[in-house]
């Protein structure tokens, strides 16, 4: 079945068959969320229902609105994806979209698409971008208007001013005060796990820290001069929590903002912030955030400190009757804030792989890839333009599962997870990369330009409603050269002097002699078929009722007809299973073998077909480009959505990324490139090996 209608695994429904496999037991995180959604001793979910002012787009048509609206009355499930735009998206993150999108998907939620955009120094407006596609890509829908559980896109520096405010709050309380060393000098004066931190401005006085607080939001003090921390505990064993640093002065032009800020907020401060403001039930983090918790719930309930009523399902956005204010709190203080559930599980690290931003980006600088989505890189356009479906991925860290246990995962279960979801769904196609020409003496002639006649071939053995097509087949042939050897050792069944082969689908042919070059290269061979074997059948049995046999099945293409093509292959990026544990560097295990570029390899001629055949329908040929970021006309704001990834079908198959993809046979999975040019005179075609049929990094490690 074709990777059709992106769905999440865990929220798929069992099928009916007797052979289908059990329903799976909910994982630890779904365990939470269900006795969440029970009803507690008020008789209410802990998170309350969803309204008509949070369900979404109630009054819409459509699936979202219909969801929207059966959504209401129900337990609140909301969760987020909270991406600093400072680098690509990872083949880790795809965990963590799969799992919080899912939850959101299998509870009726919603979704949302939290940009955590407090540092402007590293962030760019092609993280942004990039980003969207991805989430897009990989089926976690966003936008309110066409996604079933989307919540819609937010950006923390959009909650600037209100986490301002609160941190003036803090200060007020006693609770925060502005700190005069440098971050060299906090780190010295840190401590140790028996000596506490130190700092000389913890008692400065708080009217003396909201002016240098202020002073350095008006941009009144250069970078560095002064932080604005929390006065919580320097002898803390958890050095999360020896009066960190919410805000630091930077005087660096904002993506979003522009030059309105002076200075922004740490990671740390505004992350449980943002949970509150968009109204997160649970927050889902990975395990290195789990020290960070303590911080996160001092933060709320320090701002919660003198509030009344609520707790508000968002920030400051109370719908439900509070109680005034007594003594003890100011009225600008207002209600209680919403305070998240955080949750951490254990991230997806994998074999052969590093997920280090700072790697990624100096690979990209020093021309070592040949960009963010290059097909060796471990990040989420990688794996697209690479040919990996978004299904695949959902499935593979569905089943890898979620725990509390850090582990690394092999890489070659993300590869068998692709290549049973590319077996069932590809067109077989033949392509030979490296040519040899084989010539069939006695195949007639024909004429000037040869006779051709067309032999039948399978389209997808795993899918007999995939049919059939044809290929022709003429006088002058190319195989693969690997599948001839002059001198073969013993159990070669391929083709060599006086041997004989069968040709898939067509005929059985015997090597007579063999041409070379000068160098001795071999350049030709020169073949007989056997009439007698068209489709590749046996021949009949000789007088004496024997039959002859063959043990091997080469792939092939026409001379007369084949397409030219260049072929890219891609193999693992790193040759360490764990990328810089034998040096400290990872770059030291980079592969040096991790792409070879065919530039004219042959493929049978159905494969241009297909894809003029597609181009022939599109309105747009950027449809068939497998880019890592659609393109837009005209300029992008912080509002504009990228383009969904429009289906395409091919050769029979329903893309949703509209990149083609096919089993060459005998040689591997392949997806169309970018690079790709349809529209030029002699189309251009680029193919991306995306996997071999089998594991060949296990086959070397059996070898030793």
């Amino acid at each position: 079945m074709p990777d059709a209608k992106p769905s999440n695994p865990s929220t798929s429904a069992p099928q009916s068959s007797p052979d289908a496999s059990p329903p799976r037991p909910p994982n630890f995180i779904e365990q939470i969320v269900e006795a969440d959604n029970r009803p507690g001793p008020s008789g209410a979910p802990r998170w309350g229902v969803w309204t008509r002012d949070d369900a979404g787009p109630v009054d819409a048509p459509g699936p979202a609105g219909d969801a929207a609206r059966a959504r209401l009355g129900k337990p609140r499930v909301h969760t987020r994806f909270p991406p600093e735009p400072n680098g690509y998206l990872h083949i880790g993150h795809a965990k963590s979209i799969t799992l919080n999108h899912g939850l959101a998907a299998k509870y009726n939620g919603r979704f949302n698409l939290r940009f955590d955009d407090t540092n402007p120094a590293k962030e760019e407006r092609e993280f942004v971008e990039a980003i969207k596609s991805d989430l897009l890509w990989l089926g976690a829908d966003f936008n309110p208007e066409t996604g079933a559980n989307a919540g819609g896109v937010f950006w923390a520096s959009d909650y600037f001013a209100q986490m301002y405010e609160w941190a003036e709050e803090l200060v007020r309380k006693g609770r925060a005060y502005v700190c005069s060393l440098t971050a060299d000098e906090v780190s010295k004066r840190r401590g140790t796990p028996q000596v506490p931190a130190t700092s000389p401005d913890r008692d400065r006085p708080i009217e003396d820290s909201i002016r240098l607080l202020r002073e350095m939001r008006d941009g009144k003090h250069p970078d560095g001069a002064y932080t604005l921390r929390a006065k919580i505990d320097l002898a803390s064993p958890n050095f999360n929590l020896r009066d960190p640093v919410l805000y630091r002065i930077s005087h660096a032009e904002h993506h979003n903002t522009g030059r309105k800020w002076c200075i922004y907020p740490m990671y740390d401060w505004a992350h449980g912030f943002e949970d509150s403001i968009e109204g997160i039930t649970h927050s889902i983090c990975t395990l290195e955030f789990e020290n960070h918790r303590p911080l996160y719930d001092w933060f709320i309930d320090s701002v919660n400190v003198g509030r009344h009523g609520g707790p508000a399902l968002r920030a400051g956005l109370s719908t439900a009757s509070t109680p005034a204010p007594g003594p003890d709190a100011p009225p600008s203080w207002g209600p209680r804030i919403h305070h998240a559930q955080q949750i951490e599980f254990a991230k997806g690290s994998l074999t052969y792989l590093v997920t280090s931003k700072r790697l990624f980006l100096r690979l990209v600088r020093e021309g070592l890839v040949r960009g963010w989505d290059d097909p060796r890189m471990p990040t989420v356009a990688g794996f697209r333009r690479r040919g990996y479906t978004a299904a695949a991925i959902r499935d593979f860290w569905t089943e890898v599962g979620v725990t509390k246990t850090e582990s690394l995962i092999d890489y070659s279960r993300l590869e068998n997870t692709l290549r049973d979801h590319l077996n069932k769904q590809t067109p077989r196609r033949m392509g030979v990369l490296r040519p040899l020409k084989v010539t069939i003496e006695n195949y007639p002639d024909g004429g000037p330009e040869g006779k051709t006649e067309h032999v039948e071939l399978v389209n997808n053995p795993e899918n007999p409603a995939a049919g059939m097509r044809t290929a022709p087949f003429g006088r002058t042939l190319y195989i693969e050269r690997d599948d001839f050897m002059e001198d073969p050792p013993k159990k070669f069944f391929r083709l060599a002097p006086g041997a004989e082969v069968r040709l898939r689908g067509a005929y059985w042919i015997r090597c007579e002699r063999v041409v070379k070059d000068a160098a001795g290269d071999v350049t030709e061979l020169i073949c007989t078929y056997d009439p007698q074997t068209a489709g590749g059948e046996s021949p009949p049995p000789d007088a004496e009722g024997k039959v002859r046999k063959v043990k091997a099945t080469l792939h092939w293409v026409s001379a007369a007809h084949a397409v030219p093509a260049e072929v890219r292959l891609f193999d693992r990026l790193f040759n360490a299973e764990e990328p810089g544990k034998r040096t400290g560097e990872p770059a030291d295990d980079l592969n040096p073998n991790s792409l070879e570029i065919i530039e004219r390899a042959m493929l049978e001629p159905a494969v241009l077909e297909d894809l003029l055949d597609y181009a022939a329908r599109a309105t747009d040929l950027r449809s068939l480009r497998s880019k890592s970021v659609p393109p837009t006309d005209g300029p992008t704001s912080s509002d504009a959505e990228p383009a969904p990834f429009n289906p395409a079908t091919i050769a029979g198959i329903t893309w949703p990324d509209a990149i083609p993809r096919y089993q060459f046979e005998r040689l591997g999975y392949f997806a169309l490139d970018p690079d790709t040019d349809l529209a030029a005179p002699t189309p251009r075609l680029v193919f991306n090996r995306t996997a071999t049929l089998k594991d060949e990094w296990a086959k070397q490690a059996a070898k030793g």
